[in-house]
């Protein structure tokens, strides 16, 4: 009797952003799920992963820039194996897991990538010798700074060992101090989450432009709000009207001529997705940071996720426009550098949305998920899908959604 087991699972795909000291993006590192707890059902996993990899990074590099490199983790059967060969040297790089022991046949297979002309990567590294044969192929050295607990000193004696070598990347950098830090001990890129935590400038007051957009914000939150004032308000500013006839012009419609007329541009839209847009559009404009462009990605994709969970789970009321705000919103403090309870003084919001965005309630639970998601906390990305009765292919398929509604929304598709 043929015992073969089928591959039935989807594989979670995330990605991180990889930054200069400028804070603007010089590349990704792909997250799938791989590790033998989550990965479900399969025949072969060297094929399957293969597999996901190829989709995968399809996937996650439309809207990309470019000229952004992708980094992705090659477990030791995957090394191995050549999986690497079937990617785009130019684009992708290989990135040498951690618990990757330098044997005879590892070592083999890293040196035939280097002679191919890939770029090497070694994964969290913290001065550990037995990486070193690794390290010495290495293009880029990942070190770990959260494993050295961010210790100046401990961190300067393992950049300092590879003075003069391969790229040093900062990985598992938490918040804005340690990133300034280590600017000044040698680092060239840097990776972690302390691009999306606010950064509360004492003092600071929002600026009238600010101000104004919040107002916008929160009129457009309001179940009243009346239609009438959409043109209104997109005729009050010209690169707002300009951007929209971009969208709509090259959304894929099929139009004869091109729409120049705001009127006809809300009526083919209709009223909620022109709302959408426009509350896209705001908050994308709300930050001029070399980050901005991030943030801006991923409270529009957080939003669109949690909007298309709400319709799909076992939630006992989906409140899909509510959820969609807590999502776009959730990153407004550290866009603005304040508070996110002054912010909430110029939002009038319902109190779903402000618990949520205060750190309490049902819908701060989903964005739990979505945060979760983004980190490549794949068990905690289980176990609350398993709470919403939500299955995780089916999961995968809603992110790939939102991900490519986001990228619609800001204008990212066919970058070049």
């Amino acid at each position: 009797m043929d015992q073969t087991i089928p591959i039935c699972e989807a594989v979670f795909i995330a990605r991180q952003p990889i930054f200069h000291p400028d804070e603007t993006v010089w590349g990704y590192e792909l997250l799938f799920r791989s590790d033998e707890s989550n990965f479900a059902c399969v025949l072969d996993e060297d094929q399957a992963t293969s597999s996901v990899i190829a989709d995968g990074l399809a996937l996650a590099r439309e809207g990309m820039d470019g000229s952004a490199r992708v980094l992705i983790n090659f477990p030791e059967s995957m090394l191995v194996g050549g999986a690497g060969f079937a990617l785009p040297k130019d684009a992708c790089i290989i990135e040498i897991l951690e618990n990757v022991q330098p044997s005879k046949a590892a070592l083999e297979a890293v040196r035939r990538l280097k002679e191919a002309g890939y770029t090497l990567a070694v994964d969290d590294f913290s001065g550990q010798p037995e990486l070193k044969p690794f390290v010495d192929l290495a293009d880029i050295v990942k070190v770990d700074v959260l494993a050295l607990d961010s210790d100046t000193d401990r961190v300067a004696e393992v950049v300092s060992s590879l003075s003069g070598g391969p790229t040093l990347l900062a990985e598992k950098v938490e918040d804005l101090e340690t990133f300034d830090r280590l600017k000044g001990l040698g680092f060239h890129l840097f990776q972690g989450f302390f691009f999306s935590k606010p950064e509360i400038i004492p003092g600071r007051k929002l600026t009238s432009n600010e101000l104004t957009k919040l107002q916008l914000l929160g009129e457009l939150a309001k179940p009243d709000f009346e239609p009438s004032r959409l043109a209104e308000i997109l005729k009050s500013d010209p690169s707002l009207s300009y951007r929209l006839f971009r969208y709509i012009n090259s959304v894929g419609l099929g139009l004869r001529e091109k729409v120049t007329s705001l009127k006809r541009a809300i009526d083919m839209m209709g009223m909620q997705q022109a709302k959408l847009w426009l509350r896209t559009a705001l908050v994308a404009d709300l930050n001029t940071s070399p980050k901005a462009g991030e943030l801006a990605y991923l409270a529009v994709h957080r939003g669109k996720f949690l909007e298309q969970v709400c319709h799909n789970s076992n939630l006992k009321t989906c409140e899909p426009d509510a959820l969609f705000m807590t999502g776009l919103f959730s990153l407004l403090d550290t866009m603005l550098g304040i508070s996110m309870r002054e912010i909430l003084g110029v939002l009038p919001l319902e109190q779903k949305v402000i618990d949520a965005l205060l750190g309490s309630g049902e819908f701060h639970d989903l964005l739990r998920l979505a945060t979760s998601y983004e980190r490549g906390q794949w068990g905690e990305t289980s176990r609350r899908l398993q709470r919403l009765e939500l299955e995780s292919f089916q999961a995968e398929l809603l992110y790939v959604q939102a991900r490519c509604w986001t990228q619609k929304m800001l204008g990212l598709t066919n970058r070049d």
